[in-house]
């Protein structure tokens, strides 16, 4: 049969993952760090990962293919779900999303345990690599922070990611326009607050101008505060 499908450029392909949110058969994955199409007969020809792709690495095309088999795609999704609940995914660590458990302190050491214990609730964290569909994001506390914040505030655990998600991004570093994800985010779930977690150099900006554009373009507005490190690990007063 002729038909529309998608093809992707896997050297144009960054790995961001999001066309694999934006793919509602589940017909892409990462693999190996690219998206790939693992069956042409769960892709519908309708390019919903189009506009999600941030380097134009997926385009439609008119080919001899299988049909689209939408009995196949329902199976494949109920599999996708089992193994999601179970947290049993495997490939990228962008497809592993799952809630980390944390341990109980014994009441004898409990203070000195809990300054030791990661406080991150969540794999992956991040922002690059979390599917937007990720169900810890319903009725989620975010905390978007800098990558470089945990390594210059020594109490970013205790402080800033108890009991929130924990998103972590460059905007100087990673090549991607992070307003977009996060608007998606912001349109897919009820986000109860947001934090932003920046260091004081001008590039840390970018999470800012991020928020407020996802803001603008998902039409979703929720409580939200930045919080700015110095370079020599101390927060810096508004």
């Amino acid at each position: 049969m002729k038909r529309k499908i998608i093809t992707i450029d896997e050297e144009k392909c960054n790995g961001c993952g999001l066309c694999v949110g934006a793919c509602h058969e589940g017909a892409l994955q990462l693999i190996d760090g690219k998206a790939r199409l693992i069956s042409e007969s769960y892709c519908d020809g309708l390019g919903d990962c189009l506009p999600e792709c941030p380097t134009g690495s997926i385009t439609l095309e008119e080919r001899e293919t299988a049909d689209y088999d939408e009995e196949a795609v329902q199976k494949h999704l109920n599999k996708s779900k089992a193994k999601s609940e179970g947290c049993l995914t495997s490939g990228c660590p962008g497809t592993q999303a799952k809630l980390l458990a944390k341990k109980q302190p014994e009441s004898a050491h409990v203070q000195s345990n809990e300054a030791s214990q990661s406080q991150l609730s969540q794999w992956p964290c991040q922002l690059k690599l979390v599917s937007s569909n990720a169900l810890y994001l319903d009725n989620a506390h975010l905390l978007l922070a800098a990558d470089c914040t945990a390594f210059a505030y020594p109490n970013i655990h205790q402080q800033f990611m108890r009991d929130k998600i924990t998103l972590i991004a460059c905007p100087k570093l990673d090549d991607v326009d992070y307003s977009e994800k996060l608007a998606t985010i912001l349109k897919l779930h009820e986000i109860k607050s947001l934090t932003i977690l920046k260091m004081e150099v001008p590039c840390c900006g970018g999470l800012v101008n991020a928020v407020r554009k996802a803001m603008i373009n998902s039409g979703k507005m929720v409580p939200w505060e930045v919080v700015t490190i110095s370079t020599n690990g101390k927060v810096i007063e508004a």
